[in-house]
């Protein structure tokens, strides 16, 4: 019998809105970026691997920390999901203002590339990154939304094993393709030229997963 209980779905949506969010430019992939620019692919890979790590940090303690509250207050569970969908909606909303920022600020002819760190090393790249996303607000209130999307109740030891190595992946890999990607400041600048249609497009699309979180209340309850 596999140790995996959960269906691979579960695991497929949590890993989906997580890289939405790691995907959208924020603190960390500007830093990922401006190190790109400024201080070459090792420096920027070095982030890279400091953010996978973050937020396996993130996942383990969030993630484990519901676990065990739900097992106590099966109920927290519903007020939990409550947490999400109003997180969900303030993350829509942000977007959605960031990107009418961005198009602002793009008819005003503000410079769109980030400015470049330089003279990092790798080392220096996975400590910025991980500082980055230890004190990033944005973290804590990503992981409380992801507790209610993933079915901590439900998950088993190896469940959230495999959750928590998939996480890493995933926001490992992303940053390690803006590190190759945007190693020029020409690549980095046409990227941010698409940021505000990427916002967005991440607003509207946790928009729609809000009011679906949203409709899994009327089974909890």
């Amino acid at each position: 019998m596999s140790p995996i209980t959960l269906p691979a779905a579960d695991f497929l949506t949590a890993w989906g809105f997580l890289a939405m969010n790691v995907l959208t430019p924020g603190p960390n992939v500007l830093n990922t970026i401006a190190l790109a620019i400024g201080s070459g692919r090792r420096a920027a890979l070095g982030a890279a691997l400091g953010t996978g790590l973050a937020i396996t940090g993130w996942c383990l303690g969030m993630v484990l920390g519901a676990s065990a509250l739900i097992a106590a207050f099966p109920l927290a569970r519903v007020g939990m999901t409550l947490i999400a969908v109003g997180l969900l909606v303030w993350f829509a909303s942000r977007y959605l203002r960031r990107a009418m920022t961005g198009f602002a600020a793009r008819r005003r002819g503000e410079p769109e590339a980030p400015e470049a760190k330089r003279g990092a090393r790798a080392r220096d790249g996975m400590v910025r990154a991980l500082s980055i996303m230890m004190m990033n607000p944005k973290a804590l209130t990503t992981w409380l939304t992801m507790t209610a999307v993933f079915p901590v109740a439900r998950a088993g030891a190896w469940d959230v094993a495999l959750f928590c190595v998939g996480a890493c992946v995933v926001a490992g890999v992303i940053h390690a393709v803006y590190a190759i990607a945007f190693s020029t400041p020409a690549a980095a600048r046409g990227f941010l030229k698409a940021a505000p249609w990427i916002n967005a497009g991440v607003g509207l699309f946790f928009a729609g997963f809000a009011a679906t979180l949203a409709a899994t209340l009327f089974r909890l309850i």
